[in-house]
């Protein structure tokens, strides 16, 4: 009986060898398969703009039109919202606005693209309101029209609420600006609040996140795109692909987890908005509900205009641009934006 128990012991022993040395393998696959996408996508998609210096790092900027000091119809700021980088909105809109005499910025909001995290902290749309306004009396840029897409609905206004000086005008899209009945995001956040799902997270974000989301961002963007279909193009001239890199991936992560809490916050606080606001939403968003967000946001900040798109989804920047366009010029012509 001793010589079984010895025996089942040995192979017992053996196949746990043999399973550990797979995990760890396979770890190791992983990270390297991680590392060798992060290389290849910082080769397809390098910086496109240049780096502004903030206190603790720098904010990486796409710039189009009239350059600082020449004349100009006024300076237009874009905010991306989760998952993308400073090319997204400036695909959508901002050459267009460009063209038709605008100074367009767009951020790289911190920790995406190629601006640095900067702050612990820095998951606030609250900290990065104050490190984009820093960028902005960097460049010598005046009262400008913020537009703000998605999560960056709370930071454009946050940006209002805090620093006033800065805003000239806000033009929110599909805007994010309210707690929501549940709190969750993307079906992850409440289980990776806990301890052991951040320690499961964090090794998914430097093993499989990269193969995996490679594998699947045709779908998600997609996803993000319904009722309306994918734009040709989208993911390769937007850089979508930049957000697969770990450090990126997980900024994202935190900036989704931390938002609920930080609506809950700032919300009451939006009949402080003084700047001339309009919100545009699709009516058939299926990300960001309108009737939870932007038609509330509508109903707070003073006079601001609520334009709701029938049919639209939540990328109604590429979807429905001649109407955002639009509505951010006549925003100008209602309230002079950073002259210059």
């Amino acid at each position: 009986m001793r010589r079984l128990k010895e025996r089942i012991l040995r192979v017992l022993t053996l196949i746990a060898g043999l399973v550990g040395g797979a995990v760890a393998a396979l770890v190791v696959a992983c990270l390297l398969a991680t590392w060798i996408i992060t290389l290849v996508v910082e080769a397809r998609y390098p910086p496109a703009g240049r780096r502004v210096a903030v206190e603790g790092g720098h904010l990486a900027v796409i710039e189009a039109g009239p350059g600082e000091g020449a004349p100009s119809r006024g300076t237009v700021v874009l905010l991306h919202g989760a998952s993308a980088n400073a090319m997204d909105p400036m695909l959508a809109i901002g050459r267009r606005l460009a063209g038709d005499g605008f100074r367009v910025l767009s951020f790289d909001r911190p920790g995406f693209g190629y601006s640095d995290r900067i702050a612990p902290d820095a998951a606030s749309p609250a900290v990065q309101a104050r490190l984009i306004s820093e960028a902005l009396a960097s460049l010598k840029v005046g009262p400008a029209l913020i537009v703000g897409h998605s999560w960056s609905g709370a930071l454009a206004t946050a940006i209002a609420l805090d620093h006033p000086e800065r805003v000239a005008g806000l033009a929110l899209l599909a805007p994010v600006s309210h707690p929501w009945p549940g709190g969750s995001v993307g079906g992850y956040a409440a289980w990776y609040r806990s301890l052991p799902g951040r320690m499961l997270l964090t090794l998914a974000t430097y093993t499989v996140a990269a193969p995996l989301g490679f594998a699947a961002l045709d779908r998600f963007a997609e996803a993000v795109f319904r009722p309306q279909g994918l734009p040709e193009g989208y993911l390769d001239g937007a850089r979508v692909p930049l957000v697969l890199r770990p450090a990126t991936f997980a900024a994202n992560l935190r900036d989704l987890d931390g938002l609920y809490g930080f609506l809950e916050r700032q919300s009451p606080r939006y009949p402080a908005i003084t700047a001339p606001t309009v919100i545009i939403a699709g009516d058939s968003d299926p990300v960001v509900k309108t009737d939870v967000h932007a038609r509330a946001l509508a109903r707070e900040v003073p006079g601001a205009k609520l334009v709701v798109l029938p049919g639209v989804g939540h990328m109604l920047q590429y979807v429905a641009a001649d109407t955002v366009v639009a509505e951010i010029e006549g925003l100008v012509a209602r309230e002079r934006v950073g002259v210059e």
